[in-house]
């Protein structure tokens, strides 16, 4: 093997995005569990959500990110991921999330970053370097 191949890898690089993107998440995860979800519970209410909707987002942002850099059911935590990030992306910015923001950026930038990580995880899997390995390739 030569030493570009070694270099160029995409189980390497998969892993880099499981890490960073299921790492960042588990963040905003833990600043819910400790400061509550009190504006979440009220977000989904000013939009007509059954308010019980909200234990999906410590699921989501706590469970699928941990389950993410181990590379267990990373599929699946990558679906989570990118559908949270989807009804974030209704319920709490609407048509401005694709405004321009003070600092040239999106408004949710943030968040579509979460959504196209989230997505690239569902398509690709866990990579190589994982602790799971299902027998079903849509559980890896």
């Amino acid at each position: 093997m030569n030493s570009s191949k070694k270099l160029l890898n995409v189980d390497l690089g998969i892993l880099i995005l499981r890490v960073s993107v299921g790492g960042l998440m588990l963040f905003h995860g833990i600043a819910k569990v400790t400061y509550g979800h009190g504006p979440v519970k009220s977000m989904l209410q000013q939009n007509g959500w059954p308010e019980f909707l909200w234990l999906g987002v410590p699921l989501t942002e706590i469970v699928a990110p941990i389950m993410l850099i181990l590379g267990i059911f990373t599929r699946l935590s990558g679906l989570g991921i990118a559908l949270l990030m989807l009804v974030t992306l209704v319920l709490a910015f609407g048509w401005p999330a694709f405004a321009i923001g003070e600092y040239g950026g999106l408004v949710a930038e943030l968040n579509l970053l979460f959504l196209g990580g989230g997505l690239a995880l569902l398509f690709t899997g866990g990579g190589k370097y994982r602790l799971y390995r299902s027998g079903n390739d849509l559980l890896n």
